[in-house]
């Protein structure tokens, strides 16, 4: 008997413990789950967040010339989402390219439009490369209508995939 009282006991101990406090909720970080940080001003008049009531997907990708897989991938994920239709996901684009020069031409060379291609000229000294903790490989982050990191590093595979199973 005092065994099942002690077991009960540690159990709803444990139950009050775990109950949401007024601290707990979603955390802004870099991984899936996690609230995506929002974006100063790059080279726009206003900041990006990605909390919107749209029902849109944001596939904010870091790209750089200097970096060939990240370029290529730039350009894999624009065309496959002209190519797919797929309306419910806007991509944005920020080159970490410190001389605007070489932003401006890799973007015409790579017969992109500038719409949503935009420039951090700071490159690896910007915050927003510290925040989104990039290295080697740059990378990408899928974002759902509320801030919400669903997925990192994402192929044009991957975004088919993915974008398929959030329609069901």
């Amino acid at each position: 008997m005092k065994i099942r009282t002690y077991v009960l006991s540690v159990a709803v101990l444990i139950v009050f413990l775990s109950a949401g406090t007024d601290k707990a909720g979603l955390t802004r970080g870099i991984h899936s789950g996690d609230i995506a940080p929002g974006i100063k001003s790059l080279g726009t008049d206003a900041d990006i967040t990605f909390s919107n009531g749209s029902g849109c997907y944001t596939l904010l990708h870091f790209w750089a010339a200097y970096d060939a897989n990240s370029r290529m991938r730039n350009v894999q994920l624009w065309n496959k989402l002209g190519q797919d239709g797929l309306s419910q996901v806007k991509m944005i684009s920020v080159s970490l390219d410190e001389p605007e020069s070489v932003f401006t031409e890799t973007v015409k060379a790579d017969n992109l439009e500038m719409t949503n291609q935009v420039h951090e000229r700071l490159g690896q000294n910007s915050e927003v490369y510290k925040k989104y903790g990039l290295k080697k490989g740059l990378g990408n982050f899928l974002i759902d209508n509320k801030g919400i990191i669903i997925a990192k590093n994402v192929t044009p595979e991957m975004l088919s995939e993915i974008m398929n199973k959030q329609k069901n």
